[in-house]
């Protein structure tokens, strides 16, 4: 067989002669388009999955937040000498092709402190997580500023308590200073005894309130409106609620400071006997006023009409002289709800008066006093002996909780009565208890309540979560 190569002349024939090109198999197109896609979808995930990265180590790297506080007054009387200074968070800085450095912001720092030897004489709650002391705090002549007055406040039922502004006032002394507090709500607030102090942005600012010369000696809040007691008082110290002649109901709106008196029976109350107290209890539709002479005045809480006397307590159970924090030292009224009342009945002997100390009654060092219970079911139209209560210790404070349990603070402890029960039964103490006992208790729910020593130095804020019968201690400066 001759090779084809041996004749070019075929070669060169067949190489130009004209060639149609076969066609591709059926689907080779579209073969070809799926795959193209499926590259590109490729690339693309590729792409997404470094950005993903890049974002990532950019939320890596350290951020510092600016935390939302409570933001003090740098004039109040927690002052800046009282606050932590401002404290830089650290950490290192994660390094990417997206963020090589850390975030240029700064820790705001967080809530002030509680002053130091904080000594306090009034709590108020508003719900049972909420709440503020006023007291004294630092060493006189070596506060931030000339006042030491401050205040102190809890967010989680007393765990932790940190500073918050105060009035620009002492402590009283005669017709100035304050030494009670009562908050309304979360935003409106007053500072009394004998002057009067408003906040109507949850303590951050205070405002003083015009008296006409006449110092507060009580104050309560409930709904929309704020009552306070305006009386006509001589003593001096801090015995400013001493040697009254009269006094007078007043209240306002709670967003406003347009006090005014209630009615013509609340004003000028006297019985003739300058020293003798006044009391003022709040419920949610009626409120209550335990005059100088025993009478007891009543009306509503809305501010619809006046306030008109109602009855007298029985004559064997006299008001009394006034406390350090302005309540009568005998007669300690309180209420369980619109209708049902209760007093205690004390004697005078072994009592304390409002010439010296601080808030709460006497310092018997252990004399007993005879403490009859009265109750009304009726607003106080009629009353009737519940009991009598231990006679140990002097009796300072009167609480009755919704479920009519009954707690009674006195200079050595606190007493106890269970809704439904007749015997009294002396409170659990852990840690024992303070000396000089409890100068005032007061019961939020029928389980949880609040008590301050009777003697402030101990800086402490007493609690029970079970109606009474159990009580510990909070220290104000977290120790």
């Amino acid at each position: 067989m001759t090779d084809r190569h041996d004749r070019p002349d075929d070669v060169e024939a067949w190489l130009s002669q004209h060639i149609e090109p076969l066609p591709p198999p059926p689907g080779t197109f579209e073969l070809i388009k799926r795959r193209a896609r499926r590259r590109k979808f490729r690339r693309l995930a590729i792409t997404a999955t470094s950005a993903a990265v890049l974002v990532a180590a950019a939320v890596a790297v350290p951020q510092v937040v600016n935390l939302h506080v409570l933001s003090p007054n740098p004039t109040s009387g927690v002052a800046a000498g009282h606050r932590s200074p401002a404290t830089p968070t650290g950490g290192g800085s994660a390094q990417s092709s997206a963020a090589t450095q850390p975030s240029t912001q700064t820790l705001t720092p967080g809530p002030p402190p509680v002053p130091p030897d904080f000594r306090p004489t009034s709590v108020t709650f508003v719900g049972t997580r909420t709440g503020w002391v006023i007291g004294q705090a630092g060493t006189p002549g070596h506060c931030a500023t000339r006042y030491c007055t401050s205040l102190a406040r809890t967010d989680n039922a007393g765990r932790t308590w940190s500073g918050v502004p105060a009035p620009l006032t002492g402590a009283p002394d005669g017709a100035t200073g304050v030494g009670q507090v009562r908050f309304l709500d979360l935003d409106d607030g007053w500072a009394f005894g004998p002057e009067l102090w408003v906040t109507h942005t949850g303590g951050q600012t205070w405002a003083p309130v015009g008296t006409h010369g006449l110092r507060v000696t009580d104050l309560e809040t409930v709904g929309s409106r704020v009552f306070a007691v305006f009386a006509s008082c001589t003593g001096g110290g801090q015995a400013f609620a001493a040697q009254c002649t009269s006094f007078t109901l007043y209240s306002s709106s709670a967003a406003g400071s347009d006090f005014t008196p209630v009615g013509a029976a609340t004003t000028g109350l006297t019985d003739g006997r300058a020293g003798q107290a006044v009391s003022l209890v709040l419920t949610a539709s009626r409120g209550y006023l335990l005059a100088p002479d025993g009478a007891l005045y009543a009306g509503p809480v809305d501010g619809s009409a006046p306030w008109q006397r109602v009855s007298s307590l029985v004559s064997s159970c006299p008001v009394g002289l006034a406390q350090p924090g302005g309540q009568p030292s005998q007669a300690l009224l309180g209420a369980v709800n619109a209708r049902e009342l209760i007093v205690a009945c004390t004697s005078a002997g072994g009592t304390g008066t409002s010439g010296g100390g601080t808030s709460g009654g006497g310092t018997s060092g252990g004399e007993g006093q005879q403490k009859r219970i009265l109750s009304s079911p009726n607003g106080g139209l009629s009353w009737r002996q519940m009991g009598t209560a231990p006679a140990g210790g002097i009796a300072t404070s009167l609480a009755a909780s919704p479920s009519e349990s009954v707690i009674l603070g006195t200079d050595q402890g606190i007493e106890v009565l269970p809704a439904g029960e007749i015997a009294w039964q002396p409170a659990t103490l852990r840690g024992g208890g303070p000396a000089g006992g409890f100068g005032y208790v007061g019961m939020t729910t029928d389980e949880q309540g609040i008590a301050l020593p009777a003697d402030p130095s101990s800086g402490t804020v007493w609690f029970t979560f079970d109606g009474g019968q159990t009580w510990q201690a909070s220290r104000l400066d977290g120790s």
